[in-house]
């Protein structure tokens, strides 16, 4: 995979889910039953943000100071227009070092174009920068299995990758974090949704403040 066909593919489809035809609830729902796991809303992060803004309207209005990071300068563009007030990052989710942490994580169809050896470093920075209590939500290929792909059904021909369900699965609960929920939502497509909680007790067993 060469990432930079990833950065084109999205810059081309950047002023399609910037205009009126793209479908802004694709997502939504799901975000909003993540959000109700979630019991402080201070910081939120946006990864593979894109140029819709509709995950980052929906925390705003939530009460969250949010960040949008996104690999397509064209897709940066756009979100900056939409929404001036946020913080947006030019990045590549594989390289970029987070300085915060965060109560809520969205990596909604994201995360799933980095390289196959890529997954559990990237998957486990996510989870390792949320704050005690804090969700994450991420979409992943519904498989039992590490599998790799690549097609073109947004248009572009696009790079996607899972380490699989069981292995995921795995690598939350060794990053101290507990799976909340998993759905196939667009059923008979592998399409799989999860939502991540950071465990809440600390290693001396109290309740972070």
């Amino acid at each position: 995979m060469n990432p930079a066909d990833i950065v084109a593919g999205y810059d081309e489809l950047a002023d399609f889910w910037h205009g009126n035809e793209f479908n802004r609830t694709n997502g939504v729902e799901q975000h909003k039953r993540a959000l109700a796991f979630c019991k402080r809303r201070t910081r939120a992060l946006d990864v593979g943000c894109g140029s819709s803004g509709r995950i980052i309207d929906l925390l705003v209005k939530r009460g969250f100071s949010v960040e949008g990071l996104d690999v397509s300068p064209r897709m940066i563009k756009l979100a900056k227009e939409r929404h001036p007030e946020v913080t947006f990052h030019l990045a590549d989710i594989c390289d970029w070092c987070p300085s915060l942490d965060y109560d809520f994580i969205s990596a909604w169809d994201s995360i799933w174009h980095v390289p196959l050896g890529e997954h559990q470093p990237v998957l486990r920075k996510l989870l390792g920068c949320l704050r005690p209590g804090g969700i994450c939500v991420f979409t992943m290929g519904g498989l039992d299995d590490e599998a790799e792909k690549t097609d073109s059904a947004m248009g572009p021909e696009m790079y996607y990758s899972t380490l699989g369900i069981p292995k995921v699965l795995k690598l939350i609960d060794i990053s101290n974090c507990l799976c909340k929920h998993l759905e196939f939502d667009q059923y008979p497509e592998p399409h799989v949704y999860l939502i991540v909680q950071r465990k809440w007790m600390s290693l001396d067993g109290r309740k972070p403040t």
